[in-house]
């Protein structure tokens, strides 16, 4: 194998990789991955280090290990299957190596993320959806699922303007709070908790909760610990932001 070859596999490799850290793909998967790329390109004793802000990878024959890091992290399990789709492809030999890095050159730059109105449409049915499955108050269902939306939209605007999501889901959190009680206030709800209940589900961090977990239990310490970490917080900015709220009314 030349010099040039082995860059571009461990450029595309940990190019795929941080792909997936960023989308929410657990350690394990990933690891798994950048390896059978490696293998299938020739270099079946590549040496890979994963955790979620960043990727190391070496190869027998480089003089040196390169690294790539993970500076963004959200949730888009798409991108997560098209780049094991990409990487299977490649495995099948459907597509070469350039064409591999190339595609996910193209996944990277053109995500394909659920439009704004579907995403505000969903977070406003689970919101309603999940506060009959908790609290089985139908009479604030569609409430919920109004003060849901509204949330989710406050959440992703800020998000986009700030990119800070700890500030997102505490603001998030604050006028969800507002709303609830504001409803109740107005007769236009029968309890302001548990419309707050249903409408922060959306903002909760199941996934990142869960991988952090299976990361553990794999083995990836750091990686899971960092996770719980990032889950605590986004839970205890969700919190606060309703505790601030019921504090001051």
């Amino acid at each position: 194998m030349t010099n040039d070859q082995g860059h571009l596999m461990i450029k595309t490799a940990l190019h795929a990789g941080r792909i997936m850290i960023e989308n929410g793909s657990e350690v394990a998967r990933v690891s798994d991955t950048i390896r059978r790329i490696a293998l299938n390109a020739g270099y079946p004793d590549s040496k890979v280090y994963v955790t979620i802000t960043g990727i190391m990878m070496s190869v027998s024959g480089e003089e040196n290990a390169q690294i790539e890091p993970v500076t963004t992290r959200s949730i888009d399990l798409e991108k997560i299957t098209q780049v094991n789709d990409l990487s299977r492809h490649f495995a099948a030999h459907k597509i070469t190596l350039a064409e591999f890095d190339q595609r996910l050159t193209d996944l990277d730059r053109h995500p394909r993320y659920f439009p704004v109105w579907l995403q505000l449409v969903s977070a406003g049915l689970v919101s309603g959806t999940l506060e009959v499955v908790f609290r089985g108050n139908y009479p604030d269902f569609l409430v919920s699922c109004i003060i849901g939306l509204i949330g989710w939209g406050v959440f992703y605007e800020v998000n986009r303007l700030a990119k800070v999501r700890f500030l997102s889901e505490f603001l998030a959190a604050a006028v969800i709070g507002i709303l609830a009680i504001l409803t109740v206030k107005y007769h236009l709800g029968t309890s302001a908790d548990d419309i707050i209940i249903g409408s922060v589900m959306p903002l909760v961090p199941g996934v990142p909760l869960t991988n952090a977990v299976r990361d553990i239990l794999a083995g990836d310490l750091v990686s899971g610990i960092a996770r719980g970490m990032e889950a605590l917080m986004s839970a205890i900015a969700i919190g606060s932001g309703i505790a601030m709220i019921l504090q001051a009314v």
